[in-house]
């Protein structure tokens, strides 16, 4: 009861007041407009940032695409380029070869389930 009292209270202080009630309309306005509303200021800023992730990811498949569309052009002109993305990609050889695949010994020992070095 008390409560209603005080909100009847402050209601009636605003209402009497001019400058008060343009107070309050435009705080509810600056919230409807800045955060409540469709297009508020909060959304726009969201937006932007989107944007400009958008154009980063179009820049790199832009750069990807590129690099692509010389690769094929290389592989049309040149038969040896075909041989030589067969070989670094695909690990193939010729008849008369052998590859070998090297791994690097300074790597940590792997760890067991009990955290105690493996041997």
């Amino acid at each position: 009861m008390k409560v209603i009292d005080n909100i009847k209270k402050y209601t009636l202080i605003v209402w009497k007041s001019q400058a008060l009630k343009y107070a309050v309309v435009c705080v509810a306005a600056v919230l409807i407009v800045g955060f409540l509303d469709e297009n508020s200021m909060w959304n726009h800023l969201k937006n932007r940032q989107r944007i400009e992730e958008l154009t980063e990811e179009k820049a790199r498949y832009n750069a990807d695409y590129e690099r692509d569309k010389a690769q094929i052009r290389e592989l049309d002109r040149n038969p040896k380029a075909m041989e030589k993305i067969a070989r670094e990609r695909y690990f193939m050889k010729a008849d008369d070869e052998d590859i070998f695949v090297m791994k690097e010994e300074n790597q940590e020992p792997e760890q067991t389930v009990n955290d105690e070095t493996a041997q």
